[in-house]
């Protein structure tokens, strides 16, 4: 997974035309297509009969997949389409939506974007396909991302559980331990910029993503979401935890300026004056390929605790497959997106370096002894298993999600280039989106 690409927001101009759809969809019993819902044996049906299958998607191991699934069912063909990464796909998407006509059987949706099609009955209740069947066969994290209630809006087809990142030779090289809690982490911020000015823990420059990440580790529920009813909301103990700690990173300036996924962070990471990252499990093929240089320098640890001896963690990143309500093969669409999704496609889509939302494939020998030259011979999985068991539950997206995160530099960001404190420019960014939702006809509370 290129995260870079499944971090992108949508425009505000996109967003606008989406929301106005979907509320307006919600508010007019949108219509699920005519006749019965359809189930397994319906399913079953339409793989004897076959037919072709439109999958829009940009994950690389998708490709195996379709071709295995053809070769399992013969009568059926797939089109592997990658309509665009993340944001110009939503757009497409939506558009095709809109217009009634050229959407495809099956989407990849992350999950911080799917209540925005989700809330305008765009895509399926996969629930009377048989997908209910699958509750215990995902870990918590990705699973809660895809169901409300007793609908269920996609399946999980990756997960992020957070892990840390650290650059051993830097820190054996300046004596410094492995932090546990996020208190040690400011600690340890503080001893590497001490022993040489051009090192930082990390870098951050605002990004809305690790932000919330970091909050629903720290026990924080700012939203909550109830159909058009939604609750937005930075003043609980769990956001308090968390800008105490992450403001005296900003007052001490122990954070690098340096944007994510830029070339100037690719050299950081390679030179070992960013000394550690805070991110979802699927940052090691990004360390494979866009920093070679530092291989053997690299481990990984367990997520930092807000309280010691805690094991929470959070997710970062991660997608699904949803099936649009415009799909003209519904029951074909679903039967590819359990197959890559679960059992075989699952363990396909691992065995090319995807991380697993699936239990099996992360408790499977296999995955749990596989060694990283990388990370000098260290059996990550592990880690990252574990911390997939550790999710926080109940953590909630907003329905316009997309949108908030796009003004996030616009409120939260001054924290990071101006006097204005963390505390602040979260609320500027709950004022922000809470007038965002209610001009779009969401009940907002706060």
């Amino acid at each position: 997974m290129r995260t870079h690409t499944t971090r992108r927001l949508l425009g505000a101009l996109a967003v606008v035309s989406t929301l106005a759809l979907t509320v307006t969809a919600c508010g007019s019993g949108a219509s699920d297509g005519g006749g019965g819902a359809a189930g397994p044996e319906d399913v079953n049906a339409a793989l004897e009969k076959g037919g072709k299958v439109t999958v829009w998607a940009w994950e690389p191991t998708l490709k195996k997949v379709a071709e295995d699934f053809e070769k399992k069912y013969p009568k059926v063909d797939v089109e592997l389409v990658n309509a665009g990464t993340g944001d110009k796909q939503y757009t497409a998407l939506q558009n095709a939506i809109a217009a009634g006509s050229g959407a495809p059987d099956v989407a990849q949706v992350e999950y911080y974007a799917l209540g925005q099609f989700a809330i305008g009955k765009s895509v399926e209740d996969l629930s009377s396909y048989g997908a209910q069947k699958y509750g215990t066969s995902f870990t918590p994290g990705p699973w809660d991302a895809v169901t409300e209630d007793k609908a269920i809006y996609a399946l999980p087809m990756d997960s992020g559980p957070m892990a840390f990142f650290y650059n051993k030779k830097v820190f054996d090289k300046h004596g410094i331990k492995v932090p546990t809690t996020w208190d040690e982490y400011v600690e340890a911020a503080r001893a590497l910029h001490k022993a040489d000015p051009k090192i930082f823990i990390t870098n951050d420059t605002g990004d809305a993503g690790a932000t919330t990440s970091l909050i629903w580790q720290a026990g924080g529920r700012p939203y909550k979401a109830d159909g058009t009813n939604v609750t937005v909301d930075f003043g609980d103990e769990g956001t308090k935890t968390y800008t105490a700690t992450w403001q005296k990173l900003l007052d001490d300036k122990l954070l690098a300026p340096i944007s994510s996924w830029s070339d100037a962070w690719y050299k950081g990471l390679a030179d070992g004056s960013i000394a550690t990252l805070s991110i979802g499990a699927w940052m090691p093929a990004n360390f494979t390929s866009g920093v070679s240089s530092a291989s053997g320098d690299w481990r990984v640890a367990p997520l930092p605790q807000w309280t010691k001896g805690d094991k929470t963690t959070a997710e970062n990143g991660g997608s699904s497959l949803a099936v649009p309500k415009a799909a003209k093969n519904k029951e074909l669409a679903y039967a590819f997106t359990e197959f890559a999704t679960t059992g075989a496609g699952a363990t396909s889509r691992v065995a090319a370096g995807a991380f697993p939302a699936t239990r099996a494939d992360l408790e499977s020998k296999a995955f749990l002894d596989a060694e990283f030259p990388y990370f000098g011979g260290q059996k990550a999985n592990q880690i990252f298993a574990e911390s997939a068991r550790n999710v926080g539950p109940d953590w909630t997206y907003l329905p316009y999600q997309v949108y908030a995160n796009s003004i996030f530099n616009d409120t939260v960001g001054k924290a990071y280039v101006t006097s204005t404190k963390l505390d602040a420019g979260l609320k500027a960014w709950q004022d922000a989106s809470v007038k965002y939702g209610s001009d779009q006809g969401f009940t907002v509370n706060k």
